[in-house]
Formats: C-alpha cells, structure tokens, sequence
C-alpha cells in the first residue's frame, strides 16, 4: 500500500529549505558588500558565484532522481535536492563570512 503524503513528510524538507535561504541570503549580503568595496573581495568570487549556480543544480537534481529512483518518499528526495543546495550555501556562508570578517584566507 503506497504512503499517503502528509504535511508532516514535509516538515524536515522545509526547515532545511528554510535555513538554505537564510543561508543564500548571507552569501549575497557578503557578496554585495564586497563588490561595494566594503571589503576585500577578488574578482575570481564574482566567476564562482554564476559557475557554482551549474554545479549546484546539476547535482541537487541527480540526488533528488537518485532518491527518486532508489523508491524514496517525496519528503526524502527533497531532503536529497536541498542538501546539495546547502551544503554549498553553508560552505559558501562560512567562507565569505571568515574573509569578510579577517578571520580566514
């Protein structure tokens, strides 16, 4: 007997959306205000933030057909698609965070 999708199988998937947009929105701040001259930012961030864009969605949607394929629930392949997404805005965050601030290369 096939699950029935309920609110609840999209809890998780939406807390996760929702700490990737908080997230996505420290990357643009950091990288306006970089690119304002605020502080030190090297033209080669301004490259990775439109090739990353390719990246990251090529590989959110194998990890969302992958769990899609494996027999997972919806709630899972986006858990799968969205973790790909944040992992790269986590990282992203973290990064210009410690250069903006001077405490990372």
């Amino acid at each position: 007997m096939k699950h029935m999708l309920s609110a609840f199988d999209l809890t998780q998937p939406t807390i996760e959306a929702s700490k990737m947009v908080i997230e996505a929105q420290q990357v643009i701040a950091l990288r306006m205000t970089g690119m304002a001259g605020i502080w030190s930012m090297g033209p080669a961030e301004t490259k990775r933030r439109v090739d990353e864009k390719v990246a990251a969605i090529s590989e959110s949607a194998r990890a969302m057909f992958v769990a899609g394929v494996a027999g997972q629930s919806p709630g899972t392949m986006a858990i799968a698609a969205i973790g790909q997404l944040r992992r790269r805005t986590k990282a992203n965050a973290s990064r210009l965070n410690k250069k903006a601030t001077g405490g990372g290369a």
